[in-house]
């Protein structure tokens, strides 16, 4: 059986599947505001390779992840540009499916945006502000995090070590939070910004509520498996996690995170720092294969460097794997090799250890070639 890191327990554990046969998984899909860089082509390539692996033992998958399509860099780039906050989603959307077509990212079973589950999200909000757990502000609704137990599972922090180390960028806000932490759960709109009515004033939903709601409806309580990466650990999963608790509801029974896409020096590749290269570019000057390949090579928590010189080895060991398909589609058909199956999988079953079944797969390459 499958047994991956869970970043909750800080343990590689057994995939406990709530439904036998069936597996469960809720990974954070992208905010359409720009097009997709080589970050997103990691988190949904790892995730892919989890996905076929399972399908290919014989489980039946359902994975959903969503589409952010209302979120503050949406309206920024919306009032910069003079344009409807909807043509930029669309279009944006449009091109991270164009470019998850381009690197054989297969769709999820279910794609929910943001914007076709506020009114769900003000129910929840509604929810947690009857139980205590939320209250209102001037500008906004806040999730009160010491009204929930174990906050900070996720940061492996308690809330008075949140404070004491700082953290400003992550856990300082409004001037009336009751709690530097609390985070908000309904922005009230400023004029000639997108809203939807609410019973505290016309608003947006924060950005850590659509996954909550979405999981929980279309998966349900205690679903298998939720993903993204690292840098969602905290405070956006935790955040997550946080609502889940205080409404009393079982929420993912396991956390996956894959590391950062990090640039030569081994810097995160991100926005911010202006390191980041478009998905779209990388497909149209190599074998979109080569990234997966580099990805294969590379343990999924592990930062990894993605430059001209690991694509161009990637490139020509696809080539060598291609040359021996054509040269073995003649041969006579064999059966495959159980120890050589069993020893894949138990590389894969391994906390996903592609690095190992990748380097099985070459030396059984090798091995047919000089049996040809």
């Amino acid at each position: 059986m499958l047994h991956l890191y869970d970043t909750a327990t800080r343990e590689v554990r057994e995939l406990a599947l709530r439904e036998p046969g069936k597996v469960s998984i809720y990974l954070c899909g992208p905010t359409v505001y720009g097009p997709p860089h080589l970050g997103h082509g990691r988190a949904t390539l790892e995730y892919d390779i989890l996905r076929r692996y399972l399908e290919w033992t014989g489980l039946e998958v359902r994975l959903v992840s969503n589409i952010t399509d209302i979120e503050d860099k949406i309206i920024e780039r919306a009032q910069r540009e003079g344009r409807p906050w909807q043509d930029i989603t669309h279009k944006c959307e449009a091109v991270w499916f164009q470019a998850m077509e381009g690197i054989n990212v297969a769709r999820p079973t279910d794609v929910p945006h943001a914007t076709e589950y506020v009114d769900e999200m003000v129910a929840m909000i509604a929810d947690l502000v009857e139980r205590g757990s939320a209250y209102t502000t001037d500008d906004g609704v806040y999730l009160s995090v010491e009204s929930v137990d174990g906050y900070g599972l996720l940061a492996h922090q308690s809330l008075d070590d949140m404070l004491a180390g700082g953290g400003e960028r992550e856990v300082l806000g409004a001037e009336q939070k009751r709690h530097p932490a609390d985070f908000v759960l309904w922005k009230f709109s400023k004029p000639d910004e997108p809203a939807w009515p609410s019973p505290w004033g016309a608003g947006r939903p924060g950005w850590h509520s659509e996954c909550v709601v979405m999981s929980l409806d279309l998966l349900g309580e205690g679903f298998d498996l939720h993903c993204g990466g690292e840098d969602l650990r905290f405070p956006h999963h935790e955040n997550e996690r946080a609502q889940a608790v205080a409404l009393g509801k079982r929420f993912a029974n396991h956390w996956m995170h894959h590391g950062f896409i990090v640039d030569p020096e081994g810097e995160k590749m991100s926005k911010s720092l202006g390191n980041v290269s478009n998905l779209l570019d990388l497909i149209e000057h190599y074998d979109p294969r080569a990234l997966r390949m580099v990805l294969l090579q590379s343990h999924y928590r592990s930062p990894v460097t993605v430059n001209q010189a690991n694509l161009d080895a990637a490139v020509n060991a696809l080539a060598g794997l291609d040359a021996f398909a054509r040269r073995s589609s003649t041969a006579a058909a064999a059966a495959p090799d159980p120890a050589v199956l069993a020893e894949f999988r138990a590389a894969m079953d391994d906390d996903l250890d592609t690095p190992r079944a990748t380097a099985l797969l070459f030396d059984t390459v090798r091995a047919a070639n000089a049996a040809l």
